[in-house]
């Protein structure tokens, strides 16, 4: 069975969400076109545009601003993964050329990707093989913070207890 994750964010944040997202389902590159006109992107640099993207429980692509929260592409609801996505932008095709597990409100882990990959193939878009940027989150069982694990260094940086090896938001 396909891992889901709930949002583990900021309540304040779930209680301020707008009744509609401005989302929009990826089924093909016309979808990314219609959403660069639409919400008036501008690209972050040369042709490509980054959006929050999520992969919904019945394995489809939803994007967003990229200044959106990805509670609000999910429009509430668990995930089978989260973060950012970069989209270039060329005369003749669009591809994906960044694609990251970073959302602190899901923490997904990077074995997601097995989802993401899924939803991707369904686009025909062109992407890479995983995700070119991986996150490793973590909960310190000590004091309750939230960490991102660089260089395989686990001990929170709030507290510098020593964390989990394992993914353990819900224990």
């Amino acid at each position: 069975m396909t891992k889901q994750y709930k949002y583990i964010g900021s309540q304040d944040i779930i209680d301020n969400l707008p009744e509609k997202s401005a989302r929009v389902y990826v089924n093909a590159a016309k979808d990314i076109l219609e959403w660069i006109k639409d919400s008036k992107q501008s690209p972050e640099y040369d042709s490509c545009y980054i959006a929050t993207f999520i992969i919904s429980t019945d394995s489809k692509l939803w994007i967003n601003d990229r200044h959106s929260e990805h509670v609000l592409c999910a429009n509430g609801k668990n995930v089978l993964s989260a973060g950012e996505i970069t989209f270039e932008v060329g005369k003749n095709a669009i591809e994906i050329v960044a694609i990251s597990n970073q959302s602190t409100g899901y923490c997904p882990e990077p074995d997601s990707w097995a989802s993401v990959v899924i939803a991707l193939r369904n686009t025909k878009i062109p992407h890479p093989d995983d995700f070119t940027s991986k996150f490793i989150f973590r909960k310190c069982d000590n004091c309750g913070q939230k960490n991102i694990v660089k260089d395989d260094w686990y001990f929170c940086a709030v507290c510098d207890a020593p964390l989990s090896q394992t993914w353990n938001f819900y224990i």
